[in-house]
């Protein structure tokens, strides 16, 4: 029996996620782009892996780059999920951030951030999968609620 693609994104649309925006500066220039494919993978060292799809437009400024940011959302920012999943010009435009060590965007107001160095990248079919050894932590917002996508949409803790 095989599995076609619109089974599997079914199926897999099933598991509650949080929502990331993953971040990078390439050669001064800024790129991101919405994750729910993010988790960690170590603890020693302190590693986390995020994929990225291969038709990405931002895939090679990630790919060739040497550092990442996750920046984990909170519940009311569900609009900059849409506008760093989208074809936005300028998707920094008006962002308020900062940086840290890597250089990376740190998207003010998400709920956490990990600043990485890129570790190693692998294939995974249609996908490239970051490995990203964590550089700094913080801040954690603990007043607030995660952003949550289950089943094509967002949905609050309840």
């Amino acid at each position: 029996m095989s599995v076609n693609s619109d089974q599997f994104r079914d199926v897999m649309g099933r598991f509650a996620t949080g929502v990331t925006v993953v971040t990078t500066a390439n050669q001064g220039r800024l790129d991101g782009f919405t994750a729910s494919s993010f988790s960690s993978v170590s603890l020693e060292p302190p590693l986390v892996l995020v994929c990225i799809g291969k038709d990405a437009t931002c895939h090679d400024a990630f790919s060739d780059g040497g550092c990442f940011a996750i920046n984990i959302l909170t519940a009311d920012q569900a609009e900059l999920s849409v506008r760093f999943s989208s074809d936005v010009g300028d998707r920094f435009d008006g962002v308020e951030h900062e940086r840290w060590v890597t250089g990376a965007p740190i998207l003010e107001g998400a709920l956490a951030a990990i600043d990485c160095t890129l570790h190693a990248k692998h294939e995974g079919g249609d996908h490239t999968i970051l490995v990203g050894r964590v550089e700094r932590l913080g801040p954690i917002r603990e007043e607030t609620e995660p952003l949550i996508y289950y089943r094509g949409s967002y949905r609050a803790i309840s």
